[in-house]
């Protein structure tokens, strides 16, 4: 990222931040921070149970179930429900960005519509999201409209409602020639056997309309009840937009039906005929011997916004849609080394992560205890190892 877009990208936190001010202050947000911090510690506690749970009940809801134990997996997965398709539809997922998905689907010839407004400028612009729900919060109006001009091949002036007529006039004449929505899940409700999802677009909406809906998501999203999963939801959208509930929650917990006629079951109404539920672990199962805590997140970006280093840096300290040292300790369970290489030791260990999660992960104590272990392991920056040697040599860093 260059100057200009870290000066957007934190002139659009500041908005964040004043937007959400009171909210987070507010006795209703911080009783429900308490009641999600239980919600989400107990449920990973309990993760393999869950996600047995979440199988049979899928299953027993009329929903198909794969588990993919990385990230190769899940690709091939999707590749084969979607192989025979030239163009499908996608909502935003951290998820899909952390296999890369969409590259993978695209390399196989298979042209990826993201709905997502960011996403889809992102999308255009060819760099990497800077926020979680926000992605495309490191560009300004005269850059959006600069790139979606030179995809479109038409002037569109850099003006917020010509830029959204533009994008959503593009969208709304491709999705009907889907036939596939592919989204994520926000929260899972294993005793329930369904899946809840938040957007503000109602661009989910309509994927879940189409033949075949994949909903690909993380086990760590696993959680007992529908009511658990509400809550999460609510938290994370309060924490994420300053917003105190999304303009959509879609609960999905089978294919379409109906039972108008006589109370018979019948099948395909006017949603999805198919729904298949992808089930990522990924380094989740390891990551929940080695360091739960950081399966607690609700997937809110809070732990960036105020963060001085992602401020200073963007997207570079993190990995891939993992963000910030949440992704940096994520990233030593996904990709083994990549923690390493993606900001282990750009971190300043000030703890002003855990000090803004809404859930109060201890991202700092866990970077420090990776940095512990990469120095067991002679995989550290060199110049810490020039000062190390100095020390010994003269006992002073200098020279």
């Amino acid at each position: 990222m260059d100057k200009s877009q870290l000066t957007i990208m934190n002139r659009s936190f500041t908005k964040l931040n004043q937007r959400r001010e009171v909210l987070l202050q507010d006795e209703t947000t911080i009783n429900l921070k308490e009641r999600v911090k239980k919600i989400r510690t107990n449920s990973i506690k309990q993760l393999s149970l869950l996600l047995e749970k979440a199988e049979k009940n899928l299953i027993d809801n009329g929903i198909e179930v794969i588990i993919a134990k990385n990230g190769d997996e899940a690709r091939e997965a999707i590749h084969q429900l979607v192989k025979t398709e030239d163009l499908i539809a996608k909502s935003k997922s951290n998820t899909a960005g952390e296999i890369k998905l969409t590259e993978y689907l695209e390399e196989n010839g298979i042209e990826v519509l993201e709905t997502d407004l960011g996403d889809r400028i992102v999308q255009f612009d060819k760099s990497r999201p800077t926020h979680p729900i926000g992605p495309a919060c490191h560009l300004d109006m005269k850059n959006i409209s600069k790139i979606i001009s030179c995809e479109f091949g038409r002037e569109i002036e850099a003006e917020p409602t010509a830029i959204l007529d533009a994008v959503k006039t593009d969208i709304l004449e491709k999705i009907p020639h889907c036939s596939v929505g592919i989204t994520g899940a926000n929260s899972v409700a294993a005793e329930d056997g369904s899946l809840v999802m938040v957007h503000n677009e109602g661009n989910i909406s309509l994927l879940t309309m189409m033949d075949l809906h994949i909903i690909l998501v993380g086990i760590d999203k696993l959680v007992p009840t529908v009511e658990d999963a509400i809550s999460v939801v609510k938290l994370e959208t309060i924490y994420a937009t300053g917003k105190k509930v999304p303009a959509y929650m879609n609960v999905i917990s089978s294919p379409s039906k109906t039972a108008d006629i006589e109370q018979i079951i019948l099948k395909d109404m006017y949603g999805a005929k198919r729904v298949v539920v992808v089930f990522l672990d990924n380094g989740r199962t390891q990551a929940l011997e080695e360091k739960e805590k950081c399966l607690w997140c609700i997937g809110c970006g809070a732990c960036i916004v105020n963060c001085p280093v992602y401020t200073t840096l963007g997207p570079e300290f993190g990995y891939l849609r993992h963000l910030g040292g949440k992704g940096i300790v994520l990233s030593h369970f996904i990709d083994g080394e990549v923690s390493y290489d993606s900001g282990l030791y750009k971190c300043t260990l000030c703890g002003q992560c855990t000090m803004e999660c809404p859930v109060e992960i201890p991202i700092n104590d866990m970077l420090e205890d990776l940095r512990k272990e990469s120095v067991k392991e002679g995989k550290y920056p060199e110049e810490h190892g020039n000062i190390r040697n100095n020390i010994k040599k003269s006992g002073t860093p200098f020279k």
